[in-house]
């Protein structure tokens, strides 16, 4: 995987979590001054906007990360990190799926099934993809041995 499609992914990640958790804290979780509004935020149309927008291209780059590292992944005899990125994998699918689903849901019931089910994949794909993470990168520090390498000796010929 190129440094730079790790790079955006986990921006576009960032974006779309703080956004999906701003919206969810508005809608939910504020009470609005005036009983006749229709928001409860004023910022709250803004992180649904940002957040509906910046999901496409997450999943765009998950597609571009699922083809350059989760298939090389899958198929290596070497499982150190499997388990976390099983779980990012099917709760990522849950997650965009739900996320879909809630722009075409008509029904008042089916809405609230996706909204919490959007919510939990959502939940489940942070926690799991932040321990993919960060059990990668301590992998990555022990089969380094956990030195620093001057920027002479780091084999600049890749």
């Amino acid at each position: 995987m190129k440094w730079w499609e790790q790079w955006a992914f986990n921006a576009l990640h960032g974006v779309v979590a703080v956004t999906g958790i701003g919206y969810f804290y508005m809608k939910h979780l504020v009470t609005a001054v005036d009983p006749f509004a229709v928001i409860n935020h004023p910022w709250q149309p803004a992180m649904l906007s940002v957040h509906v927008l910046a999901a496409p291209l997450f999943i765009a780059f998950f597609g571009m990360l699922f083809r350059s590292h989760t298939l090389k992944k899958l198929t290596s005899p070497n499982a150190g990190n499997r388990r976390s990125g099983w779980m990012s994998l099917l709760s990522f699918s849950a997650m965009a799926l739900s996320g879909y689903l809630l722009q075409v849901a008509s029904s008042p019931g089916l809405l609230t099934v996706m909204v919490w089910a959007h919510v939990a994949t959502s939940v489940i794909f942070v926690a799991g993809y932040s321990l993919h993470l960060f059990i990668g990168w301590r992998l990555g520090r022990a089969s380094s041995g956990s030195t620093t390498t001057v920027p002479s000796q780091a084999g600049l010929s890749a």
